[in-house]
């Protein structure tokens, strides 16, 4: 396992040892042992999985307590981390990361920053790891394309939820 950092604060790429031969392939995705060994201290208490299609954009969401380790177990997706902290220097700075079921590349986010992925193959699964249980009022939204954020998508028409429909495009 290489942990790598970040040009965002406290955002790392976790780079995952995998085994292949001719049967398929391994991969472990999480020992929490390696990771205190790295240095990566976090209490994660909830996994979930999301399965997204093609042009699919979910998020950008996040919380003011939750640190998440993103993985995609199928296909692959663009991820883009937001930093939503007004108190930090690289406020509404963010970058993004392709993670895909064959590049083994994890990513942990910090509390007060955001995520959102969207689809790029005809289907991905998107697996993430959380120090906190969900908490519908603690959650904020950031539009996918607000301009303040400036996020760079590789995809100009998404499909979106309503949750993520800018205000505009709702009424």
């Amino acid at each position: 396992m290489i942990v790598e950092k970040t040009q965002l604060d406290d955002v790392l790429k976790i780079k995952l040892d995998a085994f292949e031969d001719h049967r398929g392939w391994y991969v472990e995705t999480y020992n929490e042992k390696k990771y205190h060994d790295a240095g990566i201290d976090v209490k994660f208490v909830v996994d979930d999985v999301s399965i997204t299609k093609k042009n699919c954009l979910k998020g950008v969401h996040g919380d003011q307590n939750t640190w998440k380790l993103i993985s995609c177990i199928h296909g692959s997706f663009y991820l883009a981390i937001v930093n939503n902290d007004p108190d930090h220097h690289q406020f509404k700075q963010s970058l993004g990361f392709t993670l895909s079921d064959r590049n083994n590349v994890q990513i942990l986010v910090p509390p007060k920053f955001g995520n959102g992925h969207v689809a790029l193959t005809k289907t991905s699964i998107f697996q993430y790891k959380q120090s906190s249980y969900y908490n519908p009022y603690g959650q904020f939204t950031i539009i996918w394309n607000d301009p303040e954020y400036n996020i760079w998508w590789p995809t100009i028409y998404p499909t979106l939820s309503q949750r993520d429909t800018p205000r505009k495009y709702i009424d």
